[in-house]
């Protein structure tokens, strides 16, 4: 059924996908459901689940080798390693260097057709070349996100360890359905511990 969410609401709450920050951006804010009582927004779950299908759904328009994924801090890292492993889409780690898709002279330039930032606060140069040169984006928001120049917003727990590599983990296997590469979820050999970073990062 087309009403049938990717994996059961109480997965999701267990990973924290719906908790946002204490801070709201308008573009964001449609996506809010309420506001707990310290201070988080919390997103909608509905929505992010729509939204993990609808990117998957136009991730899956391209091939492989025309998607490059943006990822700097190490949970995003680990997840979308694992998604491009899988995928045969192309990565970006750490910092995003100016002209990797607008100068042609450049070593490592790179010429994609859609790409998918995991935190457009910390990949703005990568959202900033992507407008320039007209490439289509889909990007994980948080509530505290700017959504300027994103065509697709994923409202998400962007910064979770076991956050990111849930959704990761939805978008490689719904990529890979429709490609027509697996028929089912049984088909797809991964669990979700494959695109979790090992340790939890220590806050300083």
């Amino acid at each position: 059924m087309e009403n049938e969410m990717l994996i059961g609401q109480a997965e999701y709450l267990e990973v924290g996908v719906h908790i946002g920050t204490k801070v709201k951006t308008p573009g964001m804010k449609r996506f809010i459901y309420k506001v707990r009582e310290d201070g988080l927004y919390l997103l909608d779950l509905a929505t992010i689940d729509r939204r993990i299908k609808l990117a998957a759904k136009m991730l899956a328009r391209y091939e492989p080798k025309e998607i490059v994924l943006t990822a700097s801090r190490i949970y995003a890292i680990t997840a979308a390693t694992k998604f491009a492993e899988i995928t045969g889409a192309k990565i970006l780690t750490g910092r995003v260097m100016p002209g990797i898709l607008t100068n042609p002279n450049r070593e490592d330039y790179m010429e994609p057709e859609l790409m998918l930032i995991s935190d457009n606060r910390n990949e703005k140069q990568a959202l900033k070349e992507a407008n320039k040169t007209n490439i289509p984006v889909i990007a994980l928001c948080d509530t505290d996100n700017w959504i300027k120049f994103v065509d697709l917003i994923i409202p998400c727990n962007n910064k979770g360890r076991r956050s990111l590599s849930l959704i990761y983990f939805l978008l490689a296997r719904e990529f890979m359905k429709e490609k027509g590469l697996i028929k089912s979820n049984e088909e797809f050999n991964y669990k979700i511990s494959d695109f979790e970073a090992k340790a939890e990062m220590k806050a300083k």
